[in-house]
C-alpha cells in the first residue's frame, strides 16, 4: 500500500453528492446536521467535490468541517473542472435540484489543478487537502473529448498531483471515476496512491471490476475507496440507478431476490451490500452519501452487523454473486 491515509477508523466515510443536492434540495441546516451526526457518531472521512451542487457541497463540508480539529479527520475532494460565478438564468442544466449560480468546463492541465485547488481551499476554509481525485475523466462524462482530456491529464493533472503529493502539499491522489477504463489509462503513465471508483463495484454488479479492475490496482498497490456502493440509493429501494433513471433489465429481481434471501438470515440488503464492497482487499473505505441523519446510523450499524457464512454461500449457489469476487469471512 502506498499510503496509510486510510486506515481502519476510516472504512466507513460520508460522500458528499446528496449534500450537493443531487436528489433533493437539500438546505444548510438540513445538510449540518447530517454532518454533525456523522460526526458524533465517529466518522473522519469526507469525500465531497466542487462539481457537487456546483461547489455547494464544498462549502457545506467546509463550514462544518473548518470547527473540528484538522488532524482528527481525512478529506478528499476533486479536481477536473473550473467554475466561476454567473447569473441565475445562466446556470446550466444539471443533475442538481438546487445548485449555485456557477457554471463549468472541464480542464486537466496542471495550472487548471492547481487554481482548482486553490479554489477548494479558499471555499472550504481548510487548511489543506488530504486526497485529491482527478473527476469525471472518463467517456460518460466527456464523451469522445476523453482522448483529448486524457492527454491533457497525462501532461497536466497527473504529474502536478505527484509533485504536489511530494512536496507535502497533499498526502495522496487518485481517479474519481465512474468507469474502470481511466483507472487503468491512469495506471499505465501515472503513479497514483488511491481511486475513488464509483459505480463499478456493488453487490449487485462487481464481475467485470473482479476480472479487469481489482488484479490491476492490486499489482500497481493501488487501493480503492467505494463510490455509489449502494447503486446510488437502488439497493435501498430507490427509483435510480447509478444516478439514473433507466434500470437495468434484471437488476430489479436480483435486488429483490437478494433481498428475500437476506431476511432469512435477520439481515437486509444494504448491511449485506456495505460489507461486500468492503470484503474485497482493495477496498479500503466506502462512503455512502447521506440525505438524512437516521441513514448515517444505518450505515453505521451495518458495519457493525454481523452477517452469517451461510448467507454468502447462498447468494453464490444461486449465482447471485460472482463465483471469483470475494465475500466476508
Amino acid at each position: 500500500m502506498k499510503t496509510d491515509i486510510l486506515t481502519e477508523k476510516h472504512r466507513l466515510g460520508l460522500g458528499g453528492v446528496a449534500i450537493g443536492t443531487a436528489f433533493e434540495a437539500l438546505t444548510d441546516e438540513e445538510s449540518y446536521s447530517v454532518l454533525q451526526k456523522a460526526w458524533d457518531l465517529g466518522i473522519r472521512y469526507y469525500d465531497t467535490s466542487p462539481w457537487y451542487g456546483l461547489t455547494k457541497s464544498e462549502r457545506r463540508f467546509g463550514s462544518f468541517l473548518q470547527n473540528q480539529s484538522r488532524n482528527e479527520f481525512v478529506f478528499s475532494t476533486k479536481v477536473g473542472r473550473l467554475f466561476w460565478e454567473v447569473l441565475e438564468n445562466e446556470v446550466p442544466p444539471t443533475m442538481w435540484k438546487a445548485p449555485l449560480h456557477y457554471d463549468f468546463e472541464h480542464n486537466y492541465t496542471a495550472d487548471a489543478i492547481k487554481r482548482s485547488i486553490e479554489d477548494s481551499l479558499e471555499r472550504t476554509k481548510l487548511n489543506h487537502i488530504d486526497i485529491v481525485y482527478v473527476h469525471d475523466l472518463s467517456e460518460d462524462q466527456v464523451g469522445d473529448r476523453y482522448p483529448y482530456f486524457l492527454k491533457q491529464a497525462r501532461e497536466g493533472a497527473f504529474k502536478v498531483l505527484s509533485e504536489l503529493r511530494g512536496q507535502g502539499v497533499i498526502k495522496a491522489w487518485g481517479m474519481g471515476v465512474n468507469k474502470i477504463e481511466p483507472i487503468l489509462d491512469c495506471l499505465e503513465s501515472a503513479d497514483p496512491d488511491v481511486c475513488l471508483s464509483a459505480t463499478q463495484y456493488s453487490i449487485l454488479d462487481h464481475e467485470d471490476a473482479v476480472d479487469r479492475l481489482l488484479p490491476a490496482l492490486k499489482k500497481a498497490g493501488v487501493k480503492l475507496v467505494s463510490g455509489a456502493g449502494y447503486n446510488s440509493g437502488f439497493i435501498n429501494g430507490r427509483p435510480r440507478y447509478n444516478y439514473k433513471e433507466v434500470i437495468p433489465k434484471g437488476m430489479t429481481e436480483k435486488r429483490d431476490r437478494i433481498s428475500e434471501i437476506a431476511k432469512k438470515y435477520n439481515i437486509d440488503i444494504v448491511q449485506a451490500a456495505l460489507h461486500f464492497v468492503l470484503a474485497a482487499d482493495e477496498f479500503v473505505s466506502i462512503i455512502p452519501g447521506a440525505s438524512k441523519p437516521e441513514q448515517i446510523e444505518d450505515n453505521i450499524n451495518a458495519l457493525q452487523k454481523n452477517i452469517p457464512a451461510d448467507f454468502w454461500k447462498e447468494l453464490q449457489s444461486e449465482g447471485l454473486i460472482y463465483e471469483k469476487a470475494k465475500v466476508p469471512v
